[in-house]
């Protein structure tokens, strides 16, 4: 099977209202990343120091060394950061997800206290906050699995959220099939959690952000002041709040670290944005797993026949005949590249049309003349396949008058004798009246221009028929 496994579609072109609590207008998820005692460093077993998400610019790790500069200034975080922050969200009431690397948290324990005593979730960050990119998959399920034990010993109770941040290919997958968490975020793919299928797991995932983050202090392209970091959350903020006034709420994550936002400076900006959301009604700051509770009561996940994953039979057995007695193209479309994306209607629809497109023009023409005459013999002796049967019914074709089932019979056999092929029209977009004043103008058309527009008939009919049957 010549499968693409990224998933373009999501939640469609008609994502779902979040339906948040109380008629809420957005959800503002507030994470702070726990790492100090985690990253880099030869106290901990490492290569090398630490270079990542720093006030040091340019850092490169040292190798064999430590770095006495990065050291204090993650030292800053858990020293002084954290518990600026800390006071910020306890007086406005404001319940925070952690991130918390394992390592970093049996480190800290005061911090943990704290954290605990204030409600806020503990999920985890992985064991260490290190690279996992070229972590070979066997490892990295290890140090899950260790990150877990780890966890519930420091903290008293195991994650039920997880986000590594430094991610393989496999973290994923690998979290999800654990089959002990709430909701995974190491997504950064949408603006509403979604479910994932992984094997016989339907695992949640709330997405989370790299952009509403205070990481951009320390990266290029980012964030200088204060102020650029509230002017962002700002825009990001109404943008999404008008959604939601509009029936499409949606979920704002904004992503947060003790030794970078924690720095007066920028923890100035942090505020004043905290404020200003804090002052629209309709505002829920809800932890993850707050989230993750709310979605799985609101939008539980249900599973459906993907197309992507069927057999070769199966596939032709539901859509061999979609383009009228024509399975060959079902046939050749089940070996196209297809994945989530061409899991919904329009999606096979367009695997589907492209092979009738890409057909010989005598391939073609067949297909046109599977089609049956409209409210001819066949219909008559009720010899039409069911979605024909269907879809003549639609427009009262099933319910003529001797007359007009005259006219239709002269007309019929006037087109084909014209054009060799019968005259195919998307009856569901049509009434009776205007399918007649239609087989009156088409009549008239050149071949090539009327085999042209059956064409596009046909693939009409193609279309509504999986709309009848596909998301």
């Amino acid at each position: 099977m010549n499968r693409y496994p990224r998933d373009f579609r999501g939640h469609g072109p008609n994502a779902p209202d979040a339906a948040w609590p109380g008629g809420a207008k957005i959800a503002v998820s507030v994470v702070l990343n726990y790492e100090e005692g985690g990253e880099n460093n030869l106290l901990h077993g490492d290569a090398q120091s630490e270079a990542f998400l720093s006030d040091i610019a340019g850092a490169a790790p040292w190798p064999g060394m430590r770095h006495w500069n990065m050291e204090s200034i993650y030292d800053y975080g858990a020293r002084a950061g954290f518990w600026r922050l800390h006071r910020l969200f306890t007086d406005m009431g404001i319940p925070v997800t952690i991130y918390g690397v394992t390592s970093a948290l049996a480190r800290n324990p005061e911090q943990v206290a704290a954290m605990k005593a204030a409600g806020w979730e503990i999920a985890s960050h992985g064991l260490k906050w290190v690279d996992h990119r070229d972590m070979p998959a066997e490892e990295e399920a290890r140090q899950i699995a260790e990150s877990f034990r780890l966890h519930t010993e420091v903290v008293g109770e195991p994650p039920q959220g997880w986000y590594t941040g430094r991610c393989s290919m496999n973290t994923v997958r690998l979290t999800a099939e654990t089959q002990r968490l709430a909701w995974i975020s190491d997504t950064y793919d949408d603006d509403l959690p979604y479910w994932m299928e992984v094997g016989d797991h339907d695992q949640l995932v709330i997405p989370y952000t790299l952009e509403a983050n205070d990481m951009r202090f320390a990266t290029a392209p980012g964030y200088i002041t204060g102020e650029q970091f509230f002017s962002y959350l700002k825009d990001s903020f109404d943008t999404l709040y008008a959604e939601g006034q509009a029936g499409r709420a949606k979920m704002f994550s904004i992503g947060l670290h003790n030794r970078l936002i924690g720095r007066p400076g920028k923890f100035a900006g942090l505020k004043k944005f905290l404020d200003y959301a804090a002052s629209h009604e309709g505002v829920w700051f809800p932890r993850r797993i707050d989230i993750a509770d709310h979605w799985a009561k609101a939008h539980p996940h249900q599973r459906i026949e993907r197309p992507s994953q069927m057999t070769l039979a199966r596939f032709v057995e539901r859509f061999g005949g979609i383009f009228e007695h024509s399975a060959w193209i079902a046939e050749r479309a089940w070996a196209l590249e297809l994945g989530p994306a061409h899991d919904s209607a329009i999606g096979l629809h367009n695997a589907l049309a492209r092979l009738f497109r890409s057909a010989a023009p005598a391939e073609r023409l067949a297909v046109l003349r599977a089609h049956p005459d409209l409210a001819g013999k066949l219909a008559a002796a009720k010899r039409l396949t069911p979605e024909s049967t269907a879809e003549q019914a639609s427009a009262a074709l099933d319910a003529l008058t001797d007359d007009e089932r005259a006219t239709f019979e002269r007309l019929n056999t006037e087109y084909v004798a014209k054009h060799g092929f019968p005259f195919i029209i998307a009856v569901r977009d049509n009434t009776k009246d205007s399918i007649l004043r239609a087989f009156h103008a088409r009549i008239a058309n050149d071949t090539d221009t009327e085999f042209a527009t059956a064409c596009r008939q046909v693939e009409r009919i193609a279309e509504l028929r999986l709309k009848d049957i596909l998301p």
